[in-house]
């Protein structure tokens, strides 16, 4: 069986935009799992885009990093933002 290399560079990249994430906000709460999350999805798909595109000035191999990198920063936005828009705790059931 052959991985490709684009799902490991991925966890890798996205991993790697996580902790920049909660290394300059200085805390990621109960979300860290869901920023990972949206950072590897966002690489990922970021790696896809860059392909179709082109023009990526930064390739590790087949793997466009700098596609990568902007579509997981996309992806960490989106949860942080819907993070602050949610409820900050959960409603109290009603007797």
């Amino acid at each position: 069986m052959a991985l490709s290399p684009a799902p490991v560079l991925a966890v890798l990249v996205g991993l790697f935009h996580a902790a920049l994430f909660v290394f300059l906000r200085g805390r990621a709460g109960g979300r860290i799992v869901l920023v990972a999350c949206a950072a590897i999805l966002g690489a990922w798909a970021g790696d896809a885009v860059g392909g179709r595109l082109g023009g990526d000035p930064l390739r590790v191999g087949d793997f466009h990093v700098v596609s990568a990198s902007v579509v997981a920063w996309i992806g960490i936005a989106f949860v942080s933002v819907i993070a602050i828009l949610g409820p900050a705790t959960a409603p109290e059931e009603q007797e």
